[in-house]
């Protein structure tokens, strides 16, 4: 995987969720899952297709979702409903979108999918023949980490 696709994701992810969240975000270190990867609870998804293929996605707990939730909203949030995904789909088009305009500009050109949600217990995303980068952001509200898995398409 090159770096060259890593980077706009976690650039973006920083900007955008130091911006939506009003305070500061630390950057884990960044690590490589090859094989299936547990999922926190709350995991927004989206597809790339075009030059690269793959998927990058948005990964945390549920009190971490709901946190960030009534952080973007205004309001104390206390259920995982639809207004509460509908904003972590949109915290993750918000990233996506970013990155995607910096990869273009870099010469890049590919397809998304809309984010799609997942919540529960007990998932867990396969990444077939292609490695992930995990990429762990720390906010005041708990860990997101964004897992990329991208490749040049043959």
């Amino acid at each position: 995987m090159r770096v060259e696709y890593i980077n706009p994701f976690v650039e973006a992810a920083f900007n955008v969720l130091r911006e939506v969240l009003q305070s500061d975000v630390r950057r884990g270190e960044l690590y490589l899952k090859s094989t299936s990867t547990p999922v926190m609870g709350v995991a927004a998804i989206v597809g790339l297709a075009g030059d690269v293929e793959g998927r990058v996605l948005f990964d945390m707990d549920r009190p971490t979702a709901l946190q960030i939730a009534s952080t973007m909203n205004g309001e104390e949030l206390a259920t995982l409903d639809d207004l509460v995904k509908a904003t972590i789909t949109e915290l993750a088009n918000m990233i996506t979108a970013q990155a995607v305009t910096k990869l273009h500009d870099l010469g890049f050109r590919f397809d998304l999918t809309p984010p799609a949600i997942f919540t529960g217990d007990n998932m867990e995303v396969s990444n077939s023949d292609v490695e992930a980068l995990i990429v762990p952001m720390e906010t005041v509200h708990g860990k997101i980490e964004i897992n990329v898995a991208i490749r040049e398409r043959a």
